[in-house]
Parts: structure tokens; sequence; C-alpha cells
């Protein structure tokens, strides 16, 4: 995503290649984009790119959420999981990826004025057509889960998890874990709060989606800034960037669960791929779980339009 979409002006397709190619090359067998990157964008770059390594490894990607074109000429972002769409959003991005299979395809938001059991039967008559592997959803509780699976297996939830966005721990991860559905933890080093150095807000770029967080307002960033000198000193002590003790933290969460952090930087990813090796005493869980969590961290992670758009459980007023 952040190679085109979210945080400001996309890279260039250089700089997006040498990400690319580098995760490739170090390792890396989990790729995962979406149609609404960039309005199709980052499909098509990583299409390009990764093209002729299409056996290496697995591709993700996410239909019922897109850019649709306006009279204008321009796009705007539509929640659409009418099966008509999802299975034309499909052949979009098949074409754009340049490949005959999209090993994991997700719903990317559940689209609440239409049942999930039709948006997934659509996905699971693309399963039947050899179009896509299997069957992924985002930003969904629980019950929802259980719904959609009922109609076929679910092989991956999506959801925002990090040390500072705990909401999956109500549900969602143990309706994972008694489905079988693997967990994957998108912004897991909080939106770039959790890897090193204090953002400064004033300088987002006007397009950054960071703007309309509730957490990143002027009042609550600087009420969470108070959290970083101790989380800097737990980095040292476990001798690890602060970015890779975030990631740690999550892959000693379980096996079952898959950080997936993006970056348009060489150099970050290298840093974040360094997390594998990085352990964590008990001890040193338990005093990061006390200092950020749900309860010292400042504003809810989405604005009310946004809160209203997913489907996921949520600590009190908590989004």
């Amino acid at each position: 995503m952040n190679l085109s979409h979210a945080y400001g002006a996309p890279v260039s397709a250089e700089q997006g290649e040498r990400v690319l190619l580098t995760a490739l090359d170090r390792g890396v067998t989990f790729f995962d984009t979406a149609a609404l990157y960039g309005f199709g964008n980052n499909e098509t770059l990583v299409g390009k790119v990764l093209k002729p390594h299409r056996q290496k490894f697995t591709l993700a990607s996410k239909c019922g959420m897109q850019g649709v074109e306006q009279s204008d000429g321009s796009k705007v972002r539509v929640i659409d999981g009418r099966p008509e769409t999802i299975k034309k959003t499909c052949e979009d991005s098949l074409r754009r990826l340049q490949t005959d299979v999209i090993d994991l395809y997700y719903l990317h938001r559940w689209d609440k004025k239409v049942p999930i059991e039709d948006s997934v039967g659509a996905l699971s008559d693309l399963v039947r057509q050899g179009k896509i592997q299997a069957i992924g959803l985002s930003e969904v509780s629980a019950n929802t889960l259980r719904k959609a699976h009922a109609v076929h297996p679910i092989a991956a939830v999506q959801t925002e998890y990090s040390l500072w966005t705990r909401n999956p721990e109500i549900a969602v991860l143990q309706a994972c874990r008694e489905l079988g559905t693997r967990f994957v933890a998108f912004s897991p080093v909080a939106r770039g709060f959790l890897c090193g150095a204090a953002l400064d807000i004033a300088a987002f770029d006007a397009k950054d989606i960071r703007r309309s967080m509730p957490r990143f307002s002027p009042e609550n960033h600087a009420a969470n800034l108070k959290l970083l000198p101790a989380y800097h000193a737990l980095a040292q002590e476990a001798e690890c960037s602060p970015a890779q003790l975030a990631l740690a933290w999550l892959l000693h969460q379980g096996d079952d669960i898959i950080p997936i952090p993006g970056t348009t930087s060489v150099n970050h990813l290298l840093d974040d791929l360094g997390a594998v090796d990085v352990r964590l005493d008990p001890d040193l869980m338990s005093s990061l779980q006390a200092l950020i969590n749900h309860s010292t961290v400042a504003g809810n992670r989405y604005n009310a339009q946004a809160n209203s758009e997913v489907d996921t459980e949520v600590f009190g007023v908590e989004g």
C-alpha cells in the first residue's frame, strides 16, 4: 500500500521496483496489494515487477473497495460488495497483476448493504472457477467471520493489530483459531509511530490518511509521545530497533499471526526483516503490553466515518 497509496504522493516506479525486488531477494514470500491502492496502480506495479518471479511467493489482493470513476474523470473510493462487482474487480485485478490466479483474495470491507453470505458466495464462485485459491476477509468481527465461514472456509482475516491497536484480542483472534483461519496484521508498527524517531505530524503530506486519524491529532499525539521514551528503553533492552520490537511482539503472539509491514524505504525494509531474529523474554513482553495498550493510547484509531465502515469489536468507545 505504502508504495502507491495513503501516506502522500506515491513513490517512483523505480523506487517501488527496488523495494519489491529487495524484499523478494531477502526471502519475503507474501505480498499484499489491493484494487484500492492507487486505484489499481499498485496492482499494476506488483504485476509488472514480480511477474517473472510469480512462483516464488504468495500473492494477495482485495476487492469490495475500489476507485470508481466520476463524470469529471476523477475517482472516489467506494465500498461495493455486490457479487457482480466482486467478479468484475477480480477480472480487472488479474489483468493488472498479470497472473492467472490470485492466491488469497480478500473482501477488503464488508459492504453492510449486502449480506456477507452473498459476497462470500461470489468469492467461492471465483474459487471454483480457479481464478482465486483462497478467500480472506478484512476488518470483520468474529460474528461476521463465522457467518462467512459457514458459506466457504475463510483462509485469513486481515485487521489492524499492533501494540497500540489491540481490538482483535477481544474476540476475532479466538474465532480465527477455532476455525483454522490465519490472522494477518496490518499496520503492525502503528502507522510509523513505533518506528523510532518521533513523527512530525505537521509535516504529513496533505493526502496522508493519518491527518484524519484521531491518534494523530495534536493533542492525542502529544499524549502518545510520552510513551516513547520507555518504549525505546525496552527496545534497547531487547537489543533491537523500535520497529523490530513492535514486529517481534506480534511474532511472539503465535505462529498463526502474520505481520505485514509496509514501507517505501529499502533500509526500513531490511530493518523490519531483522525482527524474525529478535527474542523477547516473558518479563519484557509483560512490560511492553503494560506500557502500550488500548488503555494507555490516546485517541481512537479511526474517525467516525471510517469507523462506521468497519465491523470489528471495540473496547468501550474505542474505535
